[in-house]
């Protein structure tokens, strides 16, 4: 068996996947909109990866120059601020209406599909599949108003919920709750869903780094047999499950896979049992950092009602946990040929 492979379909499902309307907008595209797409998608992709790096290694360098009480002032603040990002955060208007966000839309293009009305007057949890690469569908359109989320669902407000532990980065935390982003953790979500009044839509990416690695062209498959946890925060605060699925999420890079066992395998596993995210090793179209030109298209699924039980069973999680699959798996299906997928796409959780 071979240490790696790399898979190398990206284009031809690409091509699948609304090859049509990709072509005609590229026409439509001048050279300075291309430009303009370009260096968005690179300015997301490079904060994405290197901006908590960065930030980090700012107030280090700063700390060590005649500005140090910087640094010091803004450590000083961030410990009295410290509980923000799981009380909701700090949410910018400004931020997520970047014109920024709408050229990384138009990149691929995305956009977003409502199925069923959102009650405002409702909490939400919004499970969203598959994790891909970077999970860039979920990023723009719930941290974002470039796919319109707002205007499609008027009176819910969407929260994506990230690793916590980026929150404690400085600078970088104040980014991230701009976006509207906030921890995927137990107090956050309790907040959202019981202290923040109602049409809160709270989005998690169920797979997380387990499903990344699984992220493929032309492969659907989905980690979350065992992901019940969502489903339990679901009961405890009486919030409806949504099913979200993200068509192309997977098919904007190619990833190397390292075979089972392999040195590449046991370092991505290392480094997600210390940093809970495993590295993705990928190339894209150009430059080996640009993703391939795919139409994402995520589509929102009907809600599925969920009774309230401040100490739910085993048995009622179980119950609410296959629900939320059979109607995973039906949203699937019944807009995959809409979305360029053959017959013979089958969804499959693991």
């Amino acid at each position: 068996m071979s240490c790696l492979s790399l898979k190398s379909d990206s284009s031809s499902v690409c091509q699948s996947l609304g090859g049509v309307e990709v072509a005609g907008m590229k026409q439509e595209k001048s050279k300075h909109k291309e430009f303009l797409e370009n260096i968005s998608v690179l300015k997301w992709i490079w904060s994405f990866v290197l901006l908590g790096p960065a930030c980090i290694g700012l107030m280090m360098y700063l700390l060590l120059t005649s500005l140090w009480p910087l640094p010091v002032l803004y450590f000083m603040w961030q410990l009295t601020d410290w509980n923000t990002p799981e009380r909701g955060g700090r949410r910018s208007s400004f931020v997520r209406n970047w014109k920024v966000w709408k050229h990384v839309r138009d990149y691929f293009p995305m956009k977003l599909v409502k199925t069923a009305e959102l009650n405002p007057n409702k909490n939400y949890i919004l499970g969203c599949h598959p994790h891909g690469v970077f999970s860039i569908g979920a990023f723009a359109s719930f941290s974002t108003e470039a796919c319109g989320f707002m205007d499609l669902f008027p009176g819910v407000r969407s929260c994506l919920c990230i690793l916590g532990g980026l929150f404690k980065i400085p600078l970088y935390r104040e980014y991230a709750m701009a976006t509207g982003c906030c921890p995927v953790s137990k107090p956050s979500l309790a907040h959202l869903l019981s202290k923040s009044g109602q049409g809160n839509a709270v989005v998690i990416v169920i797979g997380g780094a387990a499903e990344s690695l699984l992220s493929l062209p032309g492969v659907n498959t989905v980690v979350m047999k065992q992901r019940k946890g969502f489903v339990r925060v679901a009961l405890e605060f009486g919030a409806d499950l949504v099913p979200v699925y993200s068509y192309g999420e997977n098919d904007m890079f190619r990833q190397v896979i390292f075979s089972e066992g392999s040195v590449g395998w046991r370092l991505q596993q290392l480094f997600k049992k210390i940093m809970s995210f495993s590295p993705c090793l990928f190339v894209g179209e150009r430059w080996f950092w640009m993703p391939y030109h795919c139409p994402v298209t995520t589509v929102v699924g009907s809600p599925i009602p969920v009774p309230k039980r401040p100490f739910p069973t085993q048995e009622e999680v179980d119950h609410y946990h296959g629900l939320y699959m059979e109607s995973l798996a039906k949203l699937f299906n019944e807009h995959k040929a809409s979305c360029g997928l053959s017959d013979s796409h089958e969804l499959r959780i693991v």
